[in-house]
């Protein structure tokens, strides 16, 4: 299995790479000079690219993902991820194909970076409509997610396409590595939104999958800012998905009152509902999850949709947001957000380097 980079960092730097130790010297003092120098964003943005697996099939500088979230991954956000260099992702599970038609339109107009799309197959009316619309506009990347991976697969890389499936658990793993998906999107349950009612966290799922499956894998759950990442590095990834610190950006379409309510959050503030039926969803506290903590069954939404995504009634819809609300603190520029993120990044893995 392909050792990741942060592993192969932390070998180098004890000279235990496994190619020689005159080798693992030479790499451990370039690697020592390239971690010794200032931090920055301006260095991070000329200098640090990490190449991997990752941000060779997604064409990326930095191998971080924005979570698809329906009704928010729209091209407002997800234009401005892929220009700070990271990967922006258009939603589906919203089901508004019309108005996702003109999201990826826009995303043209927005954005000469990758970007790509996510199909959730279990909120798309007509699946091979979205399948042959994505083609036509020339998609490369797509996430598939909240179904079968046998279904999609093998037509989507047919027509071209890199594929990477969302998984909450080995088994459903080793079914989309069967069906041949490129990389996995490994969800720990820690995540907001739509979870499994018996997933695993991230730090339990991510080493386990790592160990397993030989694909690249994009750790999703939990994921905030460079610590964070470099910890899912650690843990066998060779990328990240942000979905709550995305949902609290500045270029985020949501309501203030959502990005608020993140920043008010402690990481105790979020409920995993629905737990009887499936799928179940782990939303912030409000005064509407809080009355309905504690049924089996529990509806996603009381009233429009859009009154709580865009007009910040907590009444009318669940607010998902994941545990790692407890640590935003404050609404960012989304470039300020992958800057920062790449910046601590590296500080982590130079810190963790000195302590071994």
């Amino acid at each position: 299995m392909q050792e990741s980079s942060f592993g192969a960092l932390v070998a180098a730097l004890r000279g235990r790479s496994g190619r020689g130790r005159r080798r693992a010297s030479s790499r451990s003092a370039r690697i020592r000079r390239v971690l010794a120098r200032p931090l920055s964003h301006s260095y991070i943005e000329t200098v640090i690219t990490v190449k991997n697996r990752v941000t060779e099939m997604l064409g990326v500088q930095y191998p971080i993902v924005q979570a698809p979230m329906g009704w928010i991954a729209r091209a407002q956000l997800a234009s401005a991820v892929s220009d700070a260099g990271a990967l922006g992702i258009i939603e589906t599970s919203s089901g508004q194909f019309d108005a996702i038609r003109g999201e990826i339109a826009q995303m043209r107009e927005r954005t000469t970076k990758p970007w790509g799309v996510n199909i959730a197959q279990m909120f798309v009316r007509d699946v091979s409509e979205v399948v042959d619309f994505v083609a036509e506009q020339g998609v490369t990347f797509v996430t598939t997610s909240a179904g079968d991976p046998t279904k999609l697969t093998e037509k989507l890389k047919a027509l071209g396409m890199t594929v990477f499936h969302v998984v909450p658990s080995l088994r459903a793993a080793q079914k989309a590595a069967d069906a041949g998906v490129d990389g996995l999107v490994v969800e720990g349950n820690e995540g907001g939104g739509f979870k499994s009612s018996t997933g695993a966290s991230t730090m339990v799922l991510l080493p386990l999958v790592a160990t397993k499956i030989d694909l690249p894998l994009i750790a999703a759950g939990g994921i905030c800012d460079g610590r964070s990442m470099a910890a899912a590095f650690a843990l066998g990834a060779e990328g990240v998905q942000m979905g709550t610190q995305m949902v609290a950006a500045q270029e985020s379409p949501v309501h203030e009152n959502w990005k608020n309510l993140i920043c008010a959050s402690k990481e105790t503030d979020t409920y995993l509902l629905n737990q009887q039926s499936s799928p179940a969803f782990r939303a912030l506290k409000t005064p509407l999850a809080e009355r309905h903590r504690n049924e089996g069954t529990v509806s996603l939404a009381y009233g429009k949709p859009e009154d709580m995504y865009y007009g910040g009634d907590f009444e009318a819809m669940l607010a998902l947001g994941g545990q790692v609300a407890g640590r935003i603190e404050t609404i960012r520029p989304v470039r300020d957000i992958i800057e920062s993120t790449m910046t601590e990044f590296v500080s982590t893995m130079r810190a963790l380097s000195e302590r071994v």
